[in-house]
């Protein structure tokens, strides 16, 4: 699908679609629940639909409604044989569910786009080897099987925080375990909002010390009806529009979330008032549009840029690519990303999506400014399948074609 956006203002009212870093975990939690759980404020991106396909496939009885799902009932230590999970191409999906395919002593099939599989798994492949289990990959797929237990395990806490999230929801089915992170947390916020979601349902974890994650044994998720809160990873592009002298109001966020995207703001305000310095260890999904404001006002330098490289797309080469064609100045180092100042223009080609929902967002937030075509613009609805919807009710001036 290419996205023909002409020069536009957007103004109006909107509230922010679901998180989904917080419906991925609610809808896990409830899922290992015996009983079931209503789930409200569900969104059916890309990502979350794959999540729930998977829970169906492993067992869990699921009832989706127009924004509220009714999910419980899955066991992870009777999984069915061969089961075969599809994950399309949610890298959070896969992650998070590994571990609990790991816990039934039988052979497990997750499913997907090519991509996916390339994306970082050393983390569970190592803890994998070394225990005997079997962890096949193929190019568009991963057969695993084995039956963890509990005790201590080793996880570097910069690759991925998926992979601590991944582990603590099949611990829990294992007795007494620690999450020993071998090198600094990034990403925290999304660890904690793991925390507080399973807390919701019945499991706690603790951390005995910065690098130690501790869960006692005997616990067991239990139902609780509860609803996602706003997201604020997708509200960062709609209220980018305001930088661009639109005039757009995102309800729906909450003021004391534990998202750490929900600093946007205030990064927002350093872009427009100098060039600032701004570490994105803690909110790296804001590197696409926080390059593309920087691009487009006063230049910027982005920290510990490293990890994009392991998204939908390397996220700073795709945005370096796809901002130059408005006459953007950008370098991308081992960790570090320079935007220069320099004056925009209209494109001089079609923009591609790299098939990466954030770059799609972030270039149709210039393209209001300067006009351009985006080819590939479906991929939005990997988390905000209403996104081209709803900035046209915006005003923004758009034909999908």
């Amino acid at each position: 699908m290419k996205a023909i956006i002409k020069e536009s203002r957007a103004c109006g009212s909107v509230a922010a679609p679901p998180s989904k870093s917080v419906l991925h975990r609610m809808l896990i939690c409830a899922a290992l629940s015996k009983e079931e759980s209503l789930i409200g404020n569900a969104y059916y991106s890309e990502d979350i639909s794959a999540t729930l396909d998977c829970l169906s496939a492993m067992g869990a009885k699921v009832e989706k409604g127009e924004t509220a799902v009714r999910i419980g009932g899955l066991d992870p230590m009777n999984i069915p044989e061969n089961a075969v999970l599809p994950c399309r191409e949610s890298g959070s999906t896969l992650r998070f569910l590994i571990p609990l395919a790991l816990l039934c002593g039988k052979r497990i099939t997750f499913t997907g786009a090519e991509k996916l599989f390339s994306r970082p798994l050393g983390v569970y492949e190592e803890i994998a080897a070394k225990k005997g289990f079997l962890f096949e990959k193929e190019k568009g797929s991963l057969t695993v099987c084995g039956r963890l237990s509990g005790g201590d395990f080793s996880v570097p806490g910069n690759v991925s925080s998926q992979f601590i999230t991944g582990l603590l929801f099949a611990l829990p089915f294992c007795g007494e375990s620690r999450v020993c992170l071998t090198t600094a947390l990034q990403s925290k916020s999304y660890v904690d909002i793991t925390l507080s979601v399973m807390k919701k349902f019945g499991v706690s974890a603790s951390w005995q010390n910065a690098g130690t994650l501790y869960l006692s044994s005997g616990q067991f998720f239990t139902a609780s009806d509860c609803s996602a809160e706003g997201d604020y990873s997708s509200a960062a592009f709609l209220e980018a529009f305001n930088l661009f002298s639109g005039s757009v109001s995102v309800s729906g966020l909450d003021c004391n979330s534990l998202q750490g995207d929900r600093v946007y703001r205030e990064h927002f305000r350093l872009l427009e008032n100098g060039t600032p310095v701004i570490d994105i260890a803690d909110c790296p999904d804001l590197a696409p549009i926080l390059m593309t404001v920087a691009a487009a006002k006063n230049g910027a330098v982005l920290k510990n840029t490293a990890r994009l490289r392991m998204k939908e797309s390397d996220r700073g080469e795709a945005m370096k690519k796809e901002l130059s064609a408005f006459g953007a100045e950008i370098d991308v180092l081992e960790n570090e990303i320079f935007v220069h100042k320099a004056p925009l223009h209209s494109p001089q080609r079609t923009l591609c999506s790299h098939n990466d929902h954030r770059v799609v967002m972030s270039l149709a937030v210039l393209s209001s400014v300067f006009g351009g075509e985006i080819e590939g613009a479906q991929a939005a609805s990997k988390s905000f399948p209403t996104f081209f919807e709803v900035i046209k009710e915006l005003g923004i001036r758009i034909d999908l074609i």
